[in-house]
């Protein structure tokens, strides 16, 4: 599979390098060059400095032949833009995309955006924590 990551922070860089350990194609987009630091040093897929809403950048890294394309940047305007010019303009797949505001996150999923808000899944996680049993971790 051909993916294009969007953001080398703590969550892309790992997500392209499990994927690339697949044997996935992957090339990631971050506005910072000292992110790819996070990769591992046997990350083969392809590093480019820039933004990931872009048209040319997008193209350069093979937007046009990806199957997928994942924004994980730390703003959600710039993961809903490039998120939909990937999948409005490039015609990609499957484009998944962390949005912090889970009323957005809805929102973009109806117009066909997989998405998902770590705020959310967070509260989700320490609501259940509060009601769970820590030497089981089952709910009480």
């Amino acid at each position: 599979m051909n993916v294009v990551i969007m953001g080398c922070g703590r969550v892309g860089s790992t997500v392209a390098a499990r994927l690339s350990e697949e044997g996935h194609h992957v090339a990631v987009i971050d506005t910072d060059a000292q992110a790819f630091a996070r990769l591992p040093a046997d990350f083969r897929g392809r590093r480019a400095v820039g933004s990931g809403t872009d048209h040319l950048l997008l193209e350069e890294v093979g937007i046009g032949e990806a199957d997928a394309f994942i924004a994980l940047a730390s703003g959600d305007n710039r993961n809903l833009l490039a998120s939909q010019r990937a999948k409005h303009v490039f015609g990609v797949a499957t484009v998944v995309t962390r949005v912090k505001d889970p009323l957005r996150s809805e929102l973009f999923a109806e117009l066909g955006l997989q998405t998902f808000s770590p705020t959310k899944i967070g509260a989700d996680l320490a609501y259940g924590a509060l009601f769970s049993d820590a030497s089981t971790g089952e709910q009480a």
